[in-house]
């Protein structure tokens, strides 16, 4: 296929930085790469036999959605929220003992076409049982699967973990477009030792994992104490007794204390972390990411963002789950900060829609910015006849505009230039 050119009203460089371009151009190679960019009229002088589409419409790069349980997908709409976390995940666990397979292979296929519509080009997702590697394979995303382990006990951490690595081990064709690490679960629900091999493990491989950290109060209190609501839940489940001692410290204090804190584990949430905190992921260069609505649906709180970017981060956005999520839309997620932190610059928002969840997720050598030399996809954001004069704001604003994925490279294809 020989090269094409898509021409717009506005541009949107996506990486937190770049003005909006107007009047601009690209021109992309059979493989959906970007070889130039600028003003339309430049770009037609320039490249004369490269045909020209041209689009009333902001173009942006392809979204990245940094944390997904698309396992999940089928719970959509069955699992209350706004009473805190740990009612949130006893009706969890209830409602999904319920579903049958083909409804959960069903929903994540699903929820793959919506991540497909929305234009989302690269995911992180959490998986207990490898249950979207199929559908999340066989599509033009770019991913990585983070295998997580869970077990409170020594030895129950050791077998759970003993479990995901003969899931991963029998899976004998793995997709090209998809990277795999073992995950830790949270601080408070793995046994410290093994959470330190799983981490230890994936820094051998040189593969970057992913920890839910200072998700909610509860989590807090438990590693403080060693009690309030969630060891009350598991006194409920008739769990047996956790064979350590809770640290009497913030999860974030907690976490640098193992050992565990680094540039590849990514620190998703940060919703319950104080600053004193966040200045310690900060100096890790832990990669970051909010999931907000989720929060919301079930703790009824925001991550402190102000605090976040003050700290030097520059978090990427997930969706969490579909049973905590009206959708997986990450431009979504964005809206929703902008409407509780008005001062946040509309560039910064979709930044983290963009480059920042790229980045987050080591992919932002290939994917996440309107750059030449990137394969990021391009979207397409229609207005219509009226022109709009910030960009900007009226993709983060207008909640419906025509959404179009005007390009979306191959990614099993161009996968070893990140996961070589």
């Amino acid at each position: 296929m020989r090269e094409r050119g898509i021409e717009a009203t506005w541009l949107l460089a996506g990486d937190g930085g770049t003005p909006p371009l107007r009047d601009g151009a690209l021109v992309l190679d059979h493989d959906d790469r970007i070889v130039a960019l600028g003003e339309a009229s430049q770009l037609r002088r320039a490249y004369p036999a490269v045909p020209f589409e041209k689009h009333a419409a902001v173009l942006t790069p392809g979204l990245v959605n940094a944390h997904t349980h698309l396992e999940l997908s089928a719970l959509h709409g069955q699992v209350p929220g706004g009473r805190g976390f740990v009612p949130w995940v006893d009706s969890l666990v209830k409602a999904r003992a319920g579903l049958h397979p083909d409804i959960d292979a069903e929903a994540i296929d699903a929820a793959v076409s919506e991540l497909l519509s929305a234009g989302v080009v690269a995911v992180g997702e959490v998986t207990n049982h490898l249950a979207a590697v199929e559908a999340l394979g066989s599509v033009a995303i770019l991913g990585r699967v983070f295998h997580e382990v869970f077990g409170m006990r020594k030895d129950t951490g050791e077998v759970t973990l003993g479990l995901a690595r003969q899931e991963r081990a029998a899976r004998t064709s793995w997709p090209k477009n998809l990277g795999y690490a073992l995950a830790p679960h949270t601080p408070y629900t793995l046994h410290p030792d093994v959470l330190r091999e799983i981490v230890a493990s994936a820094r051998a491989s040189g593969a970057r994992t992913s920890l839910h950290l200072a998700e909610h109060a509860a989590e807090r209190a438990f590693l403080m104490t060693g009690k309030g609501p969630f060891a009350d839940w598991l006194t409920t489940r008739a769990s047996s007794p956790f064979d350590w001692t809770a640290p009497g410290c913030d999860a974030v204090r907690y976490v640098q204390a193992l050992g565990v804190l680094g540039p590849d584990v990514i620190a998703v949430h940060l919703t319950d972390a104080h600053a004193d905190e966040i200045a310690l992921v900060a100096q890790a260069k832990c990669p970051v990411v909010l999931c907000p609505r989720s929060n919301l649906h079930i703790e009824l709180k925001l991550p402190p963002l102000l605090d976040i970017l003050r700290a030097g981060l520059c978090p990427g956005l997930g969706s969490d789950s579909l049973a905590s999520n009206a959708s997986l839309d990450p431009l979504a997620e964005a809206r929703a900060l902008q409407q509780r932190f008005p001062t946040v610059s509309p560039r910064t928002l979709l930044a983290m829609a963009t480059a920042f969840g790229a980045d987050a997720l080591g992919f932002g050598a290939l994917l996440g910015r309107l750059r030449v030399g990137l394969a990021p996809g391009v979207i397409a954001f229609e207005h219509g006849p009226i022109v709009p004069s910030d960009p900007e704001r009226f993709i983060l604003h207008d909640e419906h505009p025509t959404r179009t994925v005007l390009s979306r490279p191959a990614y099993q294809t161009l996968a070893s230039e990140v996961f070589a």
